[in-house]
């Protein structure tokens, strides 16, 4: 037995025995790809492969897309590739292609990396804000209280949060 171990140190291997023989050799362009393109580019595209050309410097990058959306991907192709070089760290990327297709198709059954969506905050109840700005009383800096009522309202409603599921 290991332990507990975070998921993904426990999928890191499989992950990147995948991507790497799709030409990925960074999994964080497939990771992470939102955060790579900004999240209007990585909602109409996703990476499919990265192909070498024999003794040729630099790799081309097969995204999939819609036909509809194609054109104005098109268009945003050398940004694309800037933005996708400075996930490598260097010119990796010569081209980019587009392949497009129905939202099913080839791609079909492919696991999607799309972050979960963040859950609405909840305010604190007034109880946790007075415990909160009590334990910031005798600060005279402004920004230094609000940091920490900030936090100690995050700590207290956490608390509260766990203690409640224990309860139920």
């Amino acid at each position: 037995m290991r332990g507990f171990e975070p998921a993904a140190r426990l999928l890191q291997d499989r992950i990147r025995t995948v991507g790497e023989s799709r030409g990925f050799a960074v999994s964080r362009l497939l990771t992470h790809w939102a955060e790579v393109v900004g999240p209007e580019i990585a909602a109409q595209t996703r990476p499919v492969k990265i192909g070498y050309s024999k003794g040729g410097f630099g790799a081309t990058l097969t995204l999939l897309t819609q036909g509809a959306s194609a054109p104005m991907v098109q268009m945003q192709l050398p940004q694309i590739r800037d933005k996708v070089n400075a996930c490598y760290g260097y010119n990796a990327i010569s081209r980019v292609v587009l392949t497009q297709t129905a939202p099913t198709g080839f791609a079909e059954g492919q696991a999607q990396f799309v972050p979960a969506p963040k859950a609405a905050a909840v305010p604190p109840s007034p109880e946790i804000r007075a415990a909160a700005q009590a334990s910031a009383d005798g600060l005279h800096d402004p920004d230094l209280r609000t940091a920490l009522e900030t936090l100690a309202q995050n700590v207290l409603t956490r608390s509260a949060q766990r203690a409640a599921q224990k309860k139920g």
